[in-house]
């Protein structure tokens, strides 16, 4: 069986996380944390490109919901984020669950003794990548 890989966004105002499948779909490896830029389409069409040379045929995004389950300001944001996405890209999106995510990615850089400049610098795309295998459990 053929597959693509797939991606995972942890969408933050200043920062997305990226991560990236292997083409089995087994592995989730954080990738890179990528300043948003916020100027015209730039976002947009980077994770564009980078959906379309990792041949990605699925994007999965982190839905920052608040801990009792009702929707953040930050909800909404990342919502409005996923439709203008969707105009740049042929990729089926998907959202998940994504509370607690950042927590856990900075428990393991804790127990992993990474300092702090450092945890800061990864946190996002290894966020993403427990978000891309949340998705992948599911699969």
């Amino acid at each position: 069986m053929i597959y693509k890989r797939l991606i995972g966004l942890d969408i933050g105002h200043v920062r997305i996380g990226i991560a990236c499948s292997d083409l089995m779909r087994i592995i989730s490896s954080p990738y890179e944390t990528y300043k948003r830029k916020n100027i015209d389409d730039q976002d947009f069409e980077y994770l564009a490109k980078f959906a379309k040379d990792k041949e990605a045929d699925t994007i999965v995004c982190g839905m920052p919901y608040n801990m009792d389950g009702t929707d953040s300001e930050q909800t909404t944001r990342v919502r409005e984020f996923i439709e203008k996405l969707k105009t740049f890209t042929d990729c089926k999106i998907v959202d998940v669950d994504e509370r607690l995510s950042s927590w856990e990615a900075d428990q393991m850089m804790l127990e992993d003794d990474v300092s702090r400049e450092d945890r800061k610098l990864s946190i996002d795309k290894i966020a993403a990548s427990i978000i891309l295998e949340s998705y992948m459990r599911t699969l």
